[in-house]
């Protein structure tokens, strides 16, 4: 379980096949400061770019840890395929502060920034979700960006069956994950709300056995 909270930066360094077949996965290396790896052991979760995974090797003294990805999850998600930064952070403790929303790290679908631009002190960003999580998105409701919890400000549902909602990032949120690398047409991970996913289901389920 996570909440959205970025815990810190890493850098993805090297990727290995697992395998010589599509239906294998791939072995990735994060770089990170020595500091970040104090508490983590091997088997431990940490969610990259918003997808949950496990720490398979780790070398506290180099700041070095790998996770295996399997093919299903590369081809659900972005970001966990190549070379670059990425947004980390650990599994929530039982005393920790619940301090964004309740995330799982199981990334529900990929989105598209259709703008990413200042608007003030701030910076706006659009993107473009796809049409089975629309129902999901709500004005003030919550949702997962590459592992970051943001609160949604605007949702415009298109005729075309898309819908586009809008976040407000402030210059900490910018400076602390990988969001200020953003721009128009990048992809994100997408993570809906845990709750709305629950009502949906009870909704759904209530009409059928209504019927």
């Amino acid at each position: 379980m996570f909440t959205g909270i970025i815990s810190g930066l890493g850098q993805i360094t090297e990727t290995q096949a697992l395998g010589d077949q599509p239906t294998h996965g791939r072995r990735l290396t994060v770089q990170v400061t020595p500091d970040y790896l104090a508490d983590v052991g091997l088997g431990d979760s940490i969610a990259i770019n918003g997808a949950c995974m496990t720490v398979t090797t780790l070398d506290k003294a180099a700041g070095r840890f790998t996770f295996d990805v399997s093919a299903e999850s590369l081809a659900r998600t972005v970001g966990l395929d190549g070379l670059g930064r990425v947004n980390l952070e650990k599994a929530l403790a039982a005393h920790e502060r619940l301090g964004g929303h309740i995330v799982t790290g199981h990334v529900d679908g990929v989105g598209e920034v259709s703008a990413f631009e200042p608007v003030g002190e701030s910076w706006l960003l659009r993107v473009r979700a796809p049409r089975e999580l629309a129902r999901f998105l709500a004005y003030k409701g919550s949702v997962t960006i590459n592992g970051v919890s943001l609160t949604v400000n605007n949702v415009v549902d298109a005729p075309e069956g898309h819908t586009e909602f809008s976040i407000n990032l402030i210059p900490h949120t910018l400076q602390h994950t990988t969001l200020g690398d953003l721009k128009a047409g990048a992809r994100v991970n997408l993570e809906i709300d845990l709750i709305a996913r629950y009502v949906e289901r009870m909704l759904s389920a209530d009409g059928r056995l209504a019927g």
